[in-house]
């Protein structure tokens, strides 16, 4: 059965489009980012989710994405892990076999956002069909309820699911219920489970919490990596208070401004040189002047900003 060691921090990266009338994909710009994200100690790589704009892709462009990261990744060393819900089984489960056959690390899932599961045996025969295609890579599942409106308690789930899907690694916990998520770490120590919450890392870190995934890595990676170091024993409370705060300032900063991946993807080509482009249908581009006050706000916070990504843009 395959094995699943990876924790600690890992980067959902967004899809990079160019500023055209399909906004079609510009994977030009995924070697520099890795190695941007590399330089900074990221060393987990996630493609493909909702940061990703996943759903929004086609299967070809989602498999595009895929090998497009891990011929980046062969150079930088991080670990790949690859999206492949948000479609039909059939393309799911082709996506799946996809991303084994040109060797990512891992597998992440959504459940069926339709014909949503009901229950933790629902989701364990999904997720068995699922696995059955990519026999040997490990898989988890990805638990954001906000947008999936699947409310199975993962706690429960995971105390349930055994053995049962033998590729099975753990979960995306994207969720603000710490105390499920308490249940969760508590379940099963064999089985990972990543907090995608950017605001509760400390507050995660305290109950034992020791992996996440968080956009905000993308241009703000070192308040985590610190908090990080708190939950290791390593640093103080107050020092993990003054981080987290940070990332809730920047966060509520940029989000003000619209939609989580609208907003995110913009503040990313602000503040790096890397330009991520806009979103991808149905989501919007921010009016221009959203995105000036935007800069001006991350400013700020200590945030160089540049005007690159606005002449791009507009």
């Amino acid at each position: 059965m395959p094995t699943f060691k990876y924790r600690g921090l890992m980067v959902p990266v967004f899809t990079p489009f160019n500023n055209d009338w399909n906004r079609s994909l510009n994977l030009s710009k995924v070697p520099e980012y890795a190695e941007f994200l590399s330089s900074k100690n990221i060393k987990g790589i996630l493609v493909n989710g909702t940061t990703g704009e996943g759903p929004s892709l086609t299967t070809i462009e989602r498999k595009q994405v895929a090998e497009a990261w891990l011929a980046a990744v062969g150079k930088t060393k991080q670990h790949l892990m690859v999206q492949v819900g948000g479609t039909n089984l059939t393309e799911v489960r082709e996506l799946a076999a996809h991303a084994e056959k040109i060797g990512v690390d891992s597998l992440l899932c959504l459940p069926d956002l339709y014909f949503k599961p009901t229950s933790a045996e629902d989701l364990i025969d999904y997720l068995k069909l699922v696995g059955l295609a990519a026999p040997n890579t490990p898989l988890l599942y990805y638990h954001i309820p906000s947008f999936s409106k699947v409310e199975i308690n993962m706690g429960e789930f995971l105390e349930s699911i055994g053995d049962k899907v033998p590729t099975f690694a753990g979960i995306k916990f994207t969720s603000n219920n710490l105390e499920e998520g308490y249940r969760a770490i508590k379940s099963n120590n064999s089985f990972a489970v990543f907090l995608g919450n950017d605001t509760l890392v400390a507050a995660a870190c305290a109950i034992g919490m020791d992996s996440f995934t968080l956009t905000s890595l993308n241009f703000i990676p070192e308040p985590a990596i610190s908090i990080l170091e708190y939950g290791k024993g390593k640093k103080d409370l107050n020092s993990a208070k003054l981080d987290q705060e940070l990332i809730i300032k920047v966060v509520e900063e940029v989000t003000q401004y619209g939609n989580w991946v609208n907003t995110m993807k913009i503040a990313m080509s602000l503040t790096t040189n890397l330009f991520m482009g806009p979103p991808r249908a149905p989501l919007k581009l921010l009016p221009r002047e959203d995105v000036e006050a935007m800069a001006a706000g991350l400013s700020g916070f200590g945030l160089k900003t540049n005007q690159t990504a606005l002449m791009q843009l507009y």
